[in-house]
Order: structure tokens, then sequence, then C-alpha cells
């Protein structure tokens, strides 16, 4: 009986520790292990749920009260059958988790894991002193909830050592570049369309160039570092370099880190407004790519973009812009012509008119690639070389891409939506032959501003889309509101919680003359 009990005790102290503290850094991880965010996502995901978590509350509760009136075998006994009932559902639960973006063990989640077994083991160890009776029971609770809340300790720890390796990594970074004699680097912002622009570029420089560019969305000061101390070789003439930014001042750290002289501007709007709290903090911050430029450098700038346009640029670097909806511009696109295969358009430029014909979808797009013929002309790259390239080109995952799953079309728009981009994404679609629908779980990191700017998501959809799915109750209600305000049809409007279920009624209600628009993917911290 003893050995049966001590294996009931290991299996418990695995699964109902372990489990609910791998949630914990997931989530963290997934929160860009910022204590910030980390609690608004606590307030809207675990406290929010606290009046669903009552009636469980409330049995736990009432067992607990009981087992103070057991013997100390009586409570070893409830306490590791609960624990087992426990374990067992977390372990099923876990062995069918699907996650979006998996918790990834980087060595900084491997050091908060061994601070936070070791704060675990501490405070088992405080309970079990206080509370020998019932230390399983107390063991139980802590190691359920405790995860969550042991966070902010291990943050608080490990944050002067993560600062110390990440400082050392970058510094070795910059030694790398400085001694890259005549490398010409290339920075690229935007609150849109900075991915896109970026594989673009590289696309078109690389006919001419030996270039590198940063990998997917590798736009972090530790994701720049890897790029460089993992892949930069002394063949590279151009290095093309993302950059992100969701708090003040973090392109400014970039640009003094990798020190371009071409700088681009794709896009700034209301992205990431959770963080940067107003429009006027994301608009200097993200033209602090031009600001920052040496004065033999070269800004290019989107000049549909309002904000960009009437932004006073205080560097006297030289600038060109480009557009397509403004034309008073160095460089724009006329004749555009959307289809399945692609896009057609024909370039302005002074006197020159150049054709083009891409692979890529919509008018951002489009705008994206201007800004990459802007920097090849620059670069003394011919026109040629440049058609050659931007019609050779490949679509850039998840970001407007034609695909095709089991027969059926799709437009994979599923990486991050914005405002902008999703109601470019509409136009799109609305050029498409057949029926036209839309899977979404709308847009976040929007702020205050969240809300509206998901009801008019929703407005914008009418006359382009003709099935609605939405994806997660809570999280859509603003676009079902949106959609009911401009009178759109809503016995075809369909809100599921997965995108599972989403893809299940396109597969029995589409056909394979259909178009099916994918937009916004939502990490697994926002898709609850």
């Amino acid at each position: 009986m003893l050995t049966i009990v001590k294996i009931a005790y290991y299996f418990v102290l695995i699964f109902a520790v372990l489990i609910p503290m791998k949630h914990a850094l997931h989530m963290f991880q997934q929160n860009r292990y910022e204590v910030k965010r980390y609690i608004l996502w606590i307030q809207q995901n675990i406290v929010g749920g606290a009046r669903r978590a009552l009636i469980p509350a409330l049995i736990i509760v009432a067992v607990a009260f009981a087992c103070t009136r057991l013997s100390t075998a009586g409570v070893l006994y409830v306490s590791l059958g609960i624990g087992l009932i426990l374990a067992i559902v977390l372990l099923y639960r876990e062995t069918k988790a699907q996650y979006i973006k998996p918790l990834v063990y980087t060595g900084r989640v491997k050091r908060q894991i061994l601070v936070m077994s070791v704060l675990y083991l501490v405070i088992q160890a405080i309970l079990l002193y206080l509370f020998r009776r019932l230390n399983i029971w107390y063991m139980l609770a802590f190691s359920y909830f405790g995860p969550w809340a042991l966070i902010f300790p291990v943050a608080f720890i490990t944050s002067p050592i993560e600062h110390a390796v990440q400082k050392w990594y970058i510094n070795d970074a910059k030694k790398i570049l400085q001694a890259h004699k005549g490398l010409i680097k290339i920075g690229i912002t935007g609150s849109y369309g900075k991915t896109t622009t970026k594989n673009v570029v590289n696309a078109v420089l690389g006919e001419h160039f030996n270039t590198l560019m940063t990998p997917a969305s590798y736009n972090t000061p530790m994701g720049i570092t890897r790029t460089i101390r993992e892949l930069l070789k002394p063949i590279h003439q151009v290095f093309v370099c993302e950059m992100g930014a969701d708090h003040v001042g973090d392109i400014r750290e970039l640009m003094e880190f990798v020190e371009p002289s071409i700088g681009i501007v794709t896009s700034v709007g209301p992205q990431h407004l959770t963080t940067f709290k107003t429009q006027e903090n994301i608009t200097n911050e993200k033209m602090q790519m031009v600001e920052m430029l040496p004065k033999d450098g070269l800004g290019i700038l989107n000049y549909d973009n309002d904000l960009i346009r009437e932004y006073k640029v205080k560097n006297n670097v030289a600038v060109v812009t480009y557009g397509i909806h403004n034309h008073d511009v160095d460089y724009y696109a006329d004749t555009i012509q959307f289809s399945e295969n692609g896009t057609a358009f024909t370039l302005i430029h002074g006197e020159e008119r150049v054709a083009f014909e891409t692979r890529l979808l919509g008018e951002l797009n489009i705008l994206n690639i201007l800004s990459a013929i802007a920097v090849a002309n620059h670069l003394k790259v011919d026109w040629a070389t440049i058609q050659r390239a931007i019609k050779q080109m490949k679509q850039v995952e998840h970001r407007l891409e034609i695909k095709k799953i089991n027969g059926y079309t799709f437009i994979d728009d599923a990486f991050n939506a914005n405002p902008s981009g999703a109601k470019m994404a509409l136009d799109v679609l609305a050029h498409m032959k057949g029926k036209r629908f839309i899977v979404t779980p709308g847009m976040i990191e929007l702020g205050e501003r969240q809300e509206e700017l998901n009801e008019a998501f929703g407005r914008q959809m009418l006359n382009k889309v003709d099935e609605v799915l939405l994806v997660g109750a809570h999280q859509v209600e603003p676009i079902y509101r949106g959609l009911k305000e401009v009178g759109f049809d809503m016995d075809h409007v369909h809100v599921v919680d997965t995108v599972k279920e989403a893809f299940a009624y396109v597969y029995q209600h589409a056909t394979t003359d259909d178009i099916i628009l994918l937009e916004n993917d939502l990490p697994d911290a926002f898709s609850h």
C-alpha cells in the first residue's frame, strides 16, 4: 500500500506541478518576458475568469475544510485522490493541446525554470514546516496556482542576469558590424509592412549584391544580434535589418546598435497602443529611423501614410518618397490590376514608366515593392534586374499569401493583422471571384482603441465578404457589432470557439471555386 501511495505522490508531484509551471512560463514568454504585459494578461485571462472558477473554488474549500476533520492518513488519501484526478486531467489536456506558438526552451527559459524550481522547493519546505498534517493539500493548491505568481520573483531575480547576458552578446555583435568595413546597412521599420518590405528589398538587391537579411521576425536587439553573430560573413555586401518597436526608445536603441545608412519607414499607425499609450509616441518612435540616419544617408518614406507625410523631419538627410494614391512623390504606382495570380502595375518615376508584375497581392504590398525599388535605384541596380527580381520573388509567408489547402484557395494574411493591413486584405478579397469567406479572431494590442478599430473592421466587410467566421466569442464582439451596424446579413455571420471549427465550416460550405481569407492568427496568450 505504501508503494502505491509513493507512486501516486510522485505522479501528482510531476504533473500537477510541472504542467502549471510550463503554462505560466509559456504565457510569460508570449508576453515577451515583460511584467507589465504579463500583469495585463493575468487580469484579462485569469482574474477576468474568476467568476467561472467560483464553483470549483468552493468545492476545493469544502474539501479542504473536511480534511481538517480527518485523521492524518485520511488527509493523505483524500489529498492524493484529488491530486491524482487533477494530474490526470492536466496531463490529458496537455497531450491534446495544439499550441499556435509552443513554449521555446531558450537559455533564458531554462534559467527561469531553475529559479522557479528552487523557489517552489523553498515554499514547499516552509509549508511542510508550518502545516505538516495538511502539507499535501497545500502542495496541490500551491502547485496549481503558485507558478502564475512565481513569475514575478522569477522575473525580478533573473532580470539582471538576462540584462548582462544580452549586453555581452549585443556588444559582441556591434564589434562584428564595426569590423565589416564597406557593409551597406539598411534599416526598415513601420507599424506594418516591414517584414514584407525586408523580403522584397533582399530579393531585389540579392540580384546584384551578396545580401543578408534578418530572418523571419528577428527584429529585436537579440534577434538582430543572433543574425549578426551567426550569419553575417565577410562576403556579405548588404545587411537588410528589420527593426521592431513596441516601446518608446526601441528604434533609437536599434539605430545606435546597427547604424544603417539607408532607412525605410513603411507605415505609422495604431499598432502596440497598449505599450506606446499614444499615437504621437508611435509616430515619433518610428520616425527615429530617419532622424538618426547619418547626414550622407537616405530616408525612404511612404507618403500615402498621413502620419508620415505630416511629420516634420528634423534631420537634414536626403529623403525620397513613394505612394499609390499620393502622386506628389518620387515613385508611385499606376494602372494597378489584381488577380488570383498576383498584381501588375506601372511604376512612374519622373519621366520614366516601368511595367512590373508580381505574385504579391494588395496595395500594401505594392507600397512595399515601391520602397524596395527606391533602394535598388539608389544603389544603381538596373531596371531589368529589378523587374526580374520582383516578378520572380516568392510570396511572403502569412502575408496575403495565396495558397491551396485541401483543394481550396486561401489568402493567408494570418500574421498579426493591423487596421490598415486588414482593410487592404478586404480590398483584395473584394476583387476575387466566387463566394468570399473570411476567418478572423480580430485584432489585438490596440490599447483603448481596440474595440473601436475592430468595430470598424466589421463595418468594412460589407460588400467585400459573403460569409464571416469570427473566432472567439468575447474577442470578436466589436466586429459583430460593426457588421450589424452596416446591415450585413447576420445569417451569414458565424461565431465559433476555435479555428478548427471555422475550418470545418469552410470545408462543409465552400467550393473549390471560392476564396477564403485568413485574417490574423492570435498567439496562445490572446486566443482564449
